[in-house]
């Protein structure tokens, strides 16, 4: 009996080591490829292995919006490209191969959206950028879940930065930023992307601005690929969202100071066109507003004239009208437009130009410029 006992346990083993080999042996092998290279010039290679493909191309955020850069293909049937150098910090880019846009497949740093993913490169600084993890004490980002009245009981998220200290004050109140992003983004994309908490930690150990509460909510209030008859409707419901769900929500889970000279609402692209409508619709809930690269609504002009005829009742609800825009922005004309608008009804305002395309590269900049504007002259 013993031996027939160790007969079946050798037996079983040997089964095992073969299966398992098997499995080794079926397992994917791993593409050596690398893909993003930062060089040390801030050049970047960009790498794709496709030896059935016809045509490979990449864009990324740095070009112009529409254009391609053709890869050249090996004689092993890999396409790069080297580009740049590439201003520091995370860029986004896909490439388009045969015509379909993909995210890189050997690239773990995903960026995701409300359509496709695509693709992040992290090309390093100094180490001394705000949006830098710096030694510095850091805030806490923390994922929220609520169920929405508004948006047909969706359960939808929406991220919140605490500062430093949040939980170990509990007698302290906040102001709040409510910080909006851009279109076919999601809630994670200030963080992923912006790093808005560590330039938030940074700017607040430096002692350049107020400890505030960040709130990040996700802006498609349709569904991102619904008609464009749809589509037309996403800011109204979502101006709605912010009011009746969004605020609420937030002023009751966490201790916000009260008032509007304590809240402000920052937005880039789409996101800087619904901060423009929610918050001059809102003058009473909003005394900061502010835009990068911002979508201002073509309509400005009339959906606010009762606000640029009042020039002075604007100026003393409006503590801050900040936008700005890159000049090799796509959107550029409208900010300028809006600033010779607002020049023109004498509304106080902040318009900032600089150089600069359609991406976080800027926007990073911006958040740490608007940033210490907010709530400075209250305590």
């Amino acid at each position: 009996m013993q031996y027939l006992k160790s007969a079946v346990a050798i037996t079983f083993l040997f089964l095992l080591c073969f299966m398992n080999r098997a499995a080794w042996a079926q397992a994917p092998r791993l593409d050596p490829l690398k893909s993003p290279e930062v060089l040390p010039d801030h050049r970047v290679t960009f790498r794709l292995r496709a030896p059935q493909a016809k045509e490979a191309s990449i864009f990324g955020d740095w070009m112009p919006i529409g254009s391609k850069e053709p890869l050249t293909r090996d004689e092993k049937g890999v396409w790069s490209i080297t580009l740049g150098p590439l201003a520091p910090g995370d860029a986004i880019y896909n490439f388009y191969l045969d015509g379909l846009p993909i995210a890189d497949p050997i690239n773990p740093h995903i960026k995701l959206r409300a359509r496709t993913s695509a693709s992040i490169v992290d090309v390093p600084g100094d180490g001394t950028e705000l949006w830098q993890p710096l030694e510095v004490p850091h805030g806490l980002v923390e994922l929220n879940w609520e169920k929405s009245k508004v948006i047909d009981g969706q359960t939808r998220e929406f991220r919140v930065y605490v500062p430093p200290g949040y939980h170990e004050q509990p007698g302290v109140r906040f102001p709040v930023l409510y910080l909006l992003h851009g279109s076919n983004d999601t809630a994670a994309g200030w963080t992923d992307v912006g790093h808005a908490n560590f330039i938030l930690d940074n700017l607040i150990a430096q002692k350049r601005a107020r400890p505030m509460i960040v709130v990040m909510p996700w802006g498609h209030a349709v569904p991102f690929d619904a008609p464009r008859e749809i589509q037309s409707k996403n800011t109204a419901l979502f101006e709605k969202y912010i009011l009746e769900d969004l605020i609420p929500t937030v002023e009751t889970r966490y201790r916000v100071a009260p008032g509007r000279e304590n809240r402000a609402i920052v937005g880039l692209s789409m996101g800087g066109g619904q901060s423009m409508l929610i918050g001059l619709n809102h003058l009473d809930l909003f005394s900061y507003v502010g835009g990068f690269s911002a979508a201002v609504p073509g309509d400005f002009e009339s959906r606010f004239r009762s606000l640029l005829d009042n020039p002075k009742s604007t100026n003393e609800r409006l503590t801050l009208f900040w936008f700005g825009c890159g000049q090799q922005d796509t959107l550029f004309g409208r900010s300028k437009n809006l600033d010779t608008l607002l020049t023109a009804h004498q509304i106080r305002h902040t318009f900032r130009v600089t150089d600069g395309r359609h991406n976080y590269t800027l926007w990073r900049q911006y958040l740490g410029e608007i940033t210490p504007l907010l709530f400075a002259g209250h305590s």
